[in-house]
């Protein structure tokens, strides 16, 4: 489970959700403070018309109110022009006459006796006004009114809005307050996957150096990158680093001394035999053979340590054909005896690689000897060296009983002999060369024959430019 994965959900769950929340919050209150703002400017205009009855009282006669009344509060219009006040696309009124939700706001007003001097509204409900906020049915739309009687003059006015534009105005109004919340809602969730990211860096850096880290080269991490919240965990990996480090280096220490003090006593073992060789021919032959398999054994584990420590591993600029022509020659004598014929076959012009010649010549070494032995008398030991890639491929290639390929992976690990009875070797030929390719940022692979035949063939890849993170690797 990844952490960064999961914390990006929840943050992002958390906020998505709390913005949701509170965009409805948002719309549902603005809904209503617009609805208290509507009502007020409902019972500011009432007012209005309060004042201009009392003034129109004072000035003019009963009988005059109407057409006055009529021609102050109603939009005038030119009857030459056709005007749909239902379109929604031009608000603004053509003449500057005024807007055209003039025509959708409502005026009436009554004597002191009921009679009505302006009904704009057109509604019969006069009979049961009364004052305050109500709402009234007229032509096919429902009003929210406001009604009151002039204390002065005795007269009720009201004034009366359609309730589709009040919430049409309203909608319009609240999703002004919601949209910007909204849009700026990805931008959001971008920015908190960053800031994660972000937050989570340090404990990528901490990661990179354990990732890339070699037995040979275990050094502490650097706490001082380290989050106070994984401080702990970081002293915890440096404690068991520093244990793991001191049981490797015991375990390459042992490893080194028992390989270094058991060759005197072999040395001093096998000179014995050979000085008792006169006496016992047929006894001492194979007590000298037996000798002869541990000193190799020893040489190959002195060999493994110092491959797996890495020490003096100081690569250089060297030609890889002339080190492959080295390594067979050092294995003609060898072959010469089995009537076998090491064929190395060069398609490249000085290859030139970064590699430390000796450890190169003894994994060729290593894998031609391996060859010699498993193959039978009088055949072909075929090396090509081949350019591949951004490095050079050599295989070696034999036409001995070759390998299962479920038994491969097997044969490339450590003291691990699958026929017993050939060679005197103890399995550790291909390991150490494996590790001699792995350690040059190469790699190595048993195969079949490219042509079909009975055999095996190993090929290694190694990289022009040596770079230190393959060795870390």
């Amino acid at each position: 489970m990844s952490l960064t994965r999961t914390l990006t959900l929840l943050v992002t769950s958390t906020v998505l959700l709390i913005a949701l929340i509170a965009s409805l919050w948002s719309y549902i209150e603005s809904n209503h403070e617009l609805e208290e703002l509507f009502d007020a400017e409902l019972a500011q205009s009432t007012r209005i018309v309060q004042g201009l009855v009392r003034h129109l009282v004072d000035t003019q006669a009963i009988e005059q109110l109407p057409a006055t009344l009529s021609e102050t509060l109603t939009l005038p219009l030119d009857p030459a022009v056709e005007l749909d006040l239902e379109a929604d696309e031009d608000e603004i009124l053509p003449g500057g006459v005024g807007h055209k939700y003039e025509k959708k706001l409502a005026f009436e007003v009554w004597t002191p006796e009921r009679e009505p001097l302006l009904n704009t509204l057109n509604s019969d409900d006069n009979l049961g006004l009364a004052p305050g906020y109500s709402w009234a049915e007229s032509r096919g739309h429902r009003w929210r009114t406001f009604t009151l009687q002039d204390p002065e003059t005795g007269f009720w006015i009201r004034t009366a809005q359609r309730e589709d534009i009040r919430g049409e105005l309203s909608q319009e109004l609240a999703l002004g307050n919601v949209l910007p919340l909204i849009l700026a809602l990805p931008l959001l969730l971008v920015a908190v996957i960053v800031a994660v990211q972000l937050g989570f860096r340090p404990l990528a850096r901490l990661e990179k150096p354990i990732r890339h880290m070699a037995p040979e080269r275990i050094h502490p991490l650097d706490d001082r990158q380290a989050p106070k919240e994984v401080a702990g965990l970081v002293q915890a990996v440096n404690t068991l680093l520093r244990r793991l480090d001191l049981a490797l280096e015991r375990e390459r220490r042992f490893s080194a001394d028992a390989a270094h003090e058991l060759r005197t006593p072999l040395a001093a073992l096998r000179l014995n035999l050979e000085r008792a060789c006169t006496e016992h021919p047929e006894l001492s032959q194979d007590l000298i053979q037996s000798v002869d398999r541990m000193v190799h054994l020893v040489e190959q584990m002195l060999l493994l340590n110092r491959v797996d420590s890495g020490i003096d591993f100081v690569p250089t600029r060297n030609n890889l054909s002339a080190i492959l022509e080295q390594s067979v020659a050092d294995v003609a004598p060898l072959a010469l005896k089995k009537q076998i014929d090491p064929v190395l076959e060069d398609n490249t012009d000085q290859a030139m690689v970064q590699c430390h010649s000796a450890l190169i010549n003894t994994l060729m070494r290593s894998l031609l000897a391996n060859a010699i032995q498993y193959s039978p008398r009088n055949t072909v030991i075929l090396t090509r060296l081949v350019a591949e890639g951004d490095g050079y491929s050599i295989s070696v290639c034999d036409q001995g009983p070759g390998i299962d390929a479920g038994e491969r992976e097997r044969a490339l690990s450590r003291f691990v002999r699958l026929d017993q009875r050939q060679g005197g070797g103890a399995g550790l030929g291909l390991a150490i060369a494996r590790r001699i390719a792995e350690l040059h940022g190469g790699h190595l692979v048993l195969s079949d024959r490219p042509d079909g035949g009975s055999g095996l063939c190993v090929r290694v890849w190694l990289p022009t430019s040596y770079r230190c993170e393959q060795h870390r690797r």
